[in-house]
């Protein structure tokens, strides 16, 4: 499974998961007229397609949860469902693996098409990189240099190790309904790994093939792929990786259809996005309001005065004193708190031409080693949790752990033997003897990227470039409000510092962050040992599970490939007249169970207009 990057973005294995839901036989809709939510969240909507690398966003994925229904979903207890309203799914052999989903009849996008093999095929195509024949190349600005070969070549912007594991072509059933995917090899999470399909099948073949009937559209979309026809896919992938990216409502109703619950109604660009409640959806669990708007805000006191001043019903911004401090003066406001799933860390770009970058030193991959390992020496993640972390949770300590959550069963084991505690104290000692071991010549310049407008992310910039010029290391500040799509674009940066947040309870949930080419591993990191230990992960029980993981982690802490720092303290809030709110330590987190939500009509706040900042 490929992990979702948030504004807050994603976790470890044992996390915990994503939570949907659907009822076990059609539903009558509880929709009372003329209610609605209005959520404030801290990113902007940006992409219909949460399948590329840079549309694997939490605040795309939280529009996506409530426009889009799937086959499976975790229910409150993080036990795994399924949702048979919507289809069917069953495992016809374990080896070789052999797994069938079968669509309904009668689920259909809004505008009426049906959903079907064509658009499981758009989960199974793009995602298998054997279809690809030209890659990006980019200058230091990021900019591709290669858009010539990439148009006249094929190159979908996404990836998953799950369908690069599926080489046949999948057998489509059941007059079009179905399709059986065969893997080269089992895999424990097999039933999470054909991810939710978010982008229509036919929309896209219309608009890359010229095809206006729908069916038609579909036939040659499926057909691209299992002919590999090169000319066709060719223009597939260039509409799949664009055309789906926007800011604010397209003229094209294509590029937004919904098979869930909601559908896009209105989108203003930075200020909000409406949904609206999809009439004829009827194969998952009701909602109980006709609207729900999302209001963006980067600033967390911005949201909480919004919800002070009844302009939004349920926030859950980023944790400061100041945020609980305000919290705790209003009235007719329920507020919990709680540490999230998501983590911070920092990691380092190892094929760039950087400073980390073996290639940089003629090739020398124990040079560049030495240089990765001196700057995290200096990284002060306890000055980090004690400032920034401990007045918000008095019991905050460093996380130590890639892929396991704290609390987790095999947290303690793993950390007691992974090779963290190198990196518990800022050692700047240690990080000049090694850069004078490396013979490198300081200052050594390091590019670092996070989110400008997050005030805790900019203290922890501050911290960590004061930090790292003591041990002869020049942090040059890449702030950017639009991290998030830079993060492929590793030519315009060093070192980065985001969030991590799970999407299921399996270990393989990590791999893509640490294999070979893997959808996560923006720095570049390969390791067959590494890759090998995934595999074998694929089939591992609980105890295999846990010495594959300490295997795993001693690598990455060996070959400095990155550091966590801490789990995110949250905090929820909400007006006392939104009934039905919960979250999980997860994305989607306030989202989870939006059909729970309740308001009456008298309460409802009126549709927004103007800056969503006040």
């Amino acid at each position: 499974m490929k992990i979702r990057r948030t504004s807050a973005v994603l976790a470890a294995a044992a996390a915990g998961a994503l939570v949907l839901t659907a009822c076990s036989t059609p539903a009558e809709s509880e929709i009372e007229s003329e209610t609605a939510v209005t959520v404030g969240w801290n990113q902007p909507f940006y992409a219909y397609n949460s399948l590329t690398t840079t549309g694997n966003a939490t605040t795309n994925n939280n529009v996506l949860y409530m426009t889009t229904s799937w086959f499976n979903y975790y229910d409150g207890d993080l036990q795994l469902q399924k949702n048979e309203d919507f289809g069917t799914y069953e495992r016809i052999s374990e080896d070789p693996l052999v797994v069938k989903y079968t669509i309904n009849e009668g689920v259909t996008w809004s505008d009426g098409t049906p959903v079907d093999a064509a658009d499981l095929y758009a989960v199974w195509g793009p995602l298998r990189d054997a279809f690809d024949n030209v890659e990006p190349e980019y200058d230091d600005e990021g900019n591709i240099t290669n858009q010539e070969a990439i148009d006249a070549g094929v190159y979908f912007d996404g990836s998953s190790a799950a369908m690069n594991m599926v080489s046949e072509a999948p057998e489509v059933g059941d007059d079009g309904r179905s399709i059986t995917l065969t893997y080269d090899s089992p895999r424990s999470d097999w039933e999470l790994s054909l991810e939710r399909s978010t982008v229509p099948a036919h929309v896209v073949a219309q608009r890359a093939l010229g095809i206006e009937d729908p069916q038609e559209a579909k036939d040659a979309f499926i057909a691209a792929f299992q002919d590999n026809n090169t000319e066709d896919l060719s223009k597939i992938a260039k509409v799949w990786n664009e055309d789906f990216n926007f800011t604010s409502l397209p003229d094209d109703e294509g590029l937004y259809l919904s098979n869930g619950a909601f559908v896009i109604s209105d989108f203003v660009e930075n200020q909000y996005l409406t949904l609206t409640a999809n009439e004829d959806f009827d194969w998952g669990q009701q909602p109980k309001v006709d609207k729900v708007t999302i209001r963006y805000s980067e600033d967390p006191l911005a949201s909480v005065t919004a919800l002070q001043n009844g302009e939004v019903d349920l926030i859950a911004p980023q944790s400061s004193v100041d945020v609980l401090a305000t919290l705790e003066g209003i009235d007719n406001i329920t507020y919990t708190t709680a540490p999230e799933g998501t983590y911070e860390h920092v990691d380092l770009m190892m094929a760039n031409g950087g400073p980390f970058d073996p290639a940089t030193y003629g090739g020398d991959a124990e040079k560049a080693r030495k240089v990765r390992e001196a700057f995290l020496k200096t990284v002060p993640r306890q000055e980090i949790i004690e400032k920034l972390i401990t007045p918000l949770q008095e019991d905050a300590t460093t996380r130590d752990s890639f892929t396991v959550v704290p609390g987790a069963p095999n947290y303690d084991e793993v950390v007691a033997a992974n090779g963290s505690d190198a990196y518990a104290e800022v050692d700047i000692a240690g990080a000049q003897a090694l850069l004078a071991e490396a013979g490198v010549t300081t200052p050594v310049d390091v590019r670092f990227l996070y989110g400008k407008s997050n005030v805790r992310r900019a203290n922890q910039f501050q911290l960590i470039a004061s930090s790292a010029a003591q041990a002869g290391f020049n942090v040059i500040d890449e702030g950017d409000d639009n991290w998030g799509s830079r993060l492929a674009s590793t030519e315009t940066y060093d070192a980065s510092l985001f969030g991590w947040q799970s999407t299921n309870t399996f270990a393989l949930n990590s791999e893509a962050t640490y294999i070979t080419g893997g959808l996560n591993n923006f720095g570049g990191y390969s390791d067959a040992q590494m890759d090998a230990w995934w595999q074998e992960m694929y089939t591992a029980d609980a105890e295999q599970e846990t010495q594959l993981t300490i295997d795993i982690e001693k690598q990455l802490y060996a070959d400095a490939f990155g550091l966590p720092i801490f789990q995110f303290p949250g905090v929820v809030a909400s007006r006392d007249v939104l009934q039905g709110v919960s979250t999980i330590a997860l994305a989607p987190t306030i989202f989870w169970n939006y059909w729970d939500w309740e308001i009456s009509a008298e309460d409802s706040l009126d549709a927004p207009t103007g800056d969503a900042t006040s």
